[in-house]
């Protein structure tokens, strides 16, 4: 089985399930920008094809045509919108029936759902229709539109741009002016100050680029849900979940930015939710829905999808929770081959920000409650400990003398010293030193 895996960002998620579909002996290609991705240092994938930032939509028809894979799977935001606007300029060229817009329809599931998955409010307004609990959300077009939010709504309130991703489009707001200037952010193009600034600070200048000529993002506004953060990641073929797994989220980069540490969790109510929506938009592939568990009901409310493979995607859990081995059951008609050690504790710490989190181990101890998610091949496992920095020279430079670049991590639950469920204490956020 061939699988091309596609990601415009420089995330460990792309490798990582190069990885564990090279474990069941599928042909791997990526499509990724070079030099300094990840997945160039597995020697097993020996296919690796330059995302041009100028000229993406080339760069994934080339590699589609090139590797003739079985299933394209998109790994950043990003690259989920070139496969629709490849998919939508192929029709209108060469008809539906072409081989391109074939591969990203299988890939993908019904093309109906294309315009919805990638826009926040009318997803989320398709799942409310489906029954599935979302907070009080609406689109905010103009400051009119804010401004009658502002009247109807509590604060805080949550705010989100499309086309944004890893917590850097979202903001809570507790104050008007705030939200207006988050509105006047992402809702106007950048200056050309604003974008020279950019290519000064930044390395990879033609995604840079690309970005300011797209720079308008659809803006809509949420109530705020007092409780923490959970995901739940699953595989769907022709609108089926195939396999599935939910997490709560213990530690994040941020505050509303990528989680570290997560805790395995049964999440029913997520789980058919995504079961739902996947029926609803026919979908096939991976995907990702992100809720907030309320303290006072620990009722799930969807906040948002991602319609890509997310962190938990490649982890090796057991039957019904292994996405990569039910996907290539799926495409083969044959059971994935077994590969140990499977994991068997509820906690997880994602390799290297949430291994750093809990302790300095590079192994994992049989008898600690927390499972670290470090990688096998050591080149990989390098890689990841030392990315290949997006900033310039420049960039860094400035980076070592702004003291507010230091990161925090947020802390949602207590990471206690066994796996038991939660009692049900109150939970915060707070700034771990």
């Amino acid at each position: 089985m061939k699988i091309l895996l596609t990601d415009s960002n420089r995330w460990p998620v792309a490798a990582r399930l190069a990885v564990a579909f090279r474990r069941m002996g599928c042909d791997v290609a990526v499509l990724c920008p070079v030099p300094g991705h990840p997945a160039q240092s597995i020697p097993a994938v020996e296919h690796i094809f330059g995302y041009d930032g100028l000229s993406p939509l080339e760069s994934l028809a080339r590699a589609i045509v090139s590797f003739q894979p079985d299933i394209v799977i998109p790994a950043c935001d990003r690259s989920v919108a070139h496969l629709h606007e490849l998919y939508a300029m192929t029709c209108a060229r060469d008809g539906a029936d072409a081989p391109v817009a074939v591969m990203i329809e299988r890939s993908l599931g019904s093309p109906a759902s294309f315009p919805i998955v990638s826009r926040r409010c009318e997803l989320l307004h398709a799942a409310e229709s489906e029954g599935i609990r979302i907070p009080k959300t609406m689109a905010i077009e103009t400051e009119a539109d804010l401004e009658r939010w502002s009247a109807e709504s509590e604060r805080p309130w949550v705010m989100k741009a499309d086309g944004t991703w890893g917590g850097k489009g979202v903001r809570l707001v507790s104050s008007h002016s705030d939200a207006l200037r988050f509105f006047q952010e992402f809702s106007r193009p950048a200056s050309i100050m604003e974008l020279g600034k950019r290519l000064l600070l930044n390395r990879n200048r033609a995604w840079e680029w690309a970005g300011w000529k797209d720079a308008r993002h659809a803006v809509i506004a949420q109530t705020a849900i007092d409780g923490r953060p959970a995901n739940c990641a699953v595989v769907c073929w022709q609108g089926k979940v195939l396999a599935s797994l939910a997490v709560e989220v213990l530690r994040a980069r941020e505050v509303t930015g990528p989680a570290t540490v997560v805790r395995l969790i049964p999440g029913v109510e997520m789980i058919a939710a995504a079961e739902k929506l996947a029926s609803r938009f026919h979908l096939s592939g991976f995907f990702g829905l992100d809720f907030m568990i309320e303290e006072s009901t620990g009722a799930a409310y969807l906040i948002e999808m991602n319609p890509r493979c997310t962190p938990p995607c490649h982890l090796a859990l057991d039957e019904g929770r292994n996405l990569p081995a039910a996907l290539y059951a799926q495409l083969t008609g044959e059971p994935a081959p077994l590969w140990r050690p499977v994991i068997d504790r509820e906690i997880i710490a994602y390799f290297p920000r949430g291994v750093e989190a809990v302790g300095s181990a590079t192994h994992n101890d049989p008898q600690s409650p927390v499972y670290l998610d470090i990688p096998v091949e050591p080149a990989l496992t390098r890689a990841l400990l030392h990315p290949r920095s997006g900033r310039s020279i420049v960039g860094r430079l400035c980076d070592m003398f702004r003291q507010d670049r230091k990161s925090g991590a947020y802390k949602f639950a207590a990471l206690r010293e066994n796996a038991q469920p939660r009692t049900g204490a109150k939970q915060t956020i707070s700034t771990l030193a």
